[in-house]
């Protein structure tokens, strides 16, 4: 990758003037960089404007076809605005087709696009599905209702007396709080990439009592095996299972690095 400024530093975006600081960011051309922006800055319109004419660096390269500038954000919405100001100024300022060159993807998104392409790497079938948020509680709180139907002392350590005397109290007071517990729990277990068999290993190797903590793992344990029973993943698995691609296959990964030269993070 070469290294001189993309650009010069005359503007090209009629009225705009960049700070300096955007212009450092503008005359990027290669390498690790990072930026601190308050909001408000200006970091969406720059790091779009960057993204432009790193395209029109591949178009003047001929590798548009085979490469692309890969801009990750948040949301969805954070997705869309950028997708509209990179296509503007691709099409008023450069002459460039909008929608070629670049893509622009949520966390999630790409996760879902690297494991999608290849499924296979991760033990999924080329039919797996993704549940979404609303699914995936559903199951959690399933789960819960299970769980202290069958062992109703298990918050007793943390909850008055009083209230463990009526199921619907529990049911109303307790149930959402439980769920919390478990979400917090799965998604930092997947974070690691631990599996439950192995937390449960490694609880049951401690002394003591964990009652939270065999809640948590007792309700990560019957999840997954519900995701896995409808053939199923969830967005917190995704990202997990793109990093577990990219490592069991080096040449897939550096077939992405090649597609993807490029890469802005919001």
């Amino acid at each position: 990758m070469d290294n001189e400024p993309i650009v010069n530093r005359t503007s090209e975006t009629g009225a705009f003037t960049p700070r300096p600081a955007q212009q450092r960011i503008l005359d990027y051309a290669g390498g690790p960089m990072g930026i601190s922006a308050v909001p408000g800055s200006g970091k969406t319109f720059t790091l779009s404007l960057l993204a432009a004419r790193l395209v029109e660096r591949l178009a003047g390269q001929g590798r548009l076809d085979d490469r692309e500038v890969l801009v990750v954000t948040f949301t969805n919405s954070a997705v869309e605005n950028f997708r509209s100001r990179i296509a503007n100024f691709l099409r008023q300022e450069r002459g460039l087709l909008p929608g070629v060159g670049y893509r622009v993807r949520t966390l999630h998104g790409l996760a879902h696009d690297i494991v999608r392409e290849r499924p296979g790497l991760v033990g999924l079938s080329e039919s797996f599905d993704i549940v979404d948020e609303r699914t995936a509680n559903e199951i959690k709180r399933d789960a819960v209702i299970a769980y202290v139907q069958q062992n109703p002392d298990a918050f007793s350590a943390y909850i008055q007396p009083d209230y463990l005397q009526n199921f619907r109290r529990i049911e109303r007071y307790v149930f959402d709080d439980a769920i919390d517990i478990a979400n917090a729990a799965i998604r930092i277990a997947k974070e690691l990439r631990t599996p439950p068999f192995e937390l449960q290993a490694k609880l049951n190797a401690q002394s003591g009592a964990w009652p939270l903590l065999d809640f948590a793992l007792h309700i990560y344990a019957d999840y997954q095996r519900s995701l896995f029973m409808r053939g199923a993943v969830d967005f917190d698995d995704l990202i997990v299972l793109a990093l577990q691609a990219l490592d069991a296959d080096p040449d897939y990964l550096a077939r992405l690095q090649d597609r993807w030269p490029y890469v802005l993070e919001d």
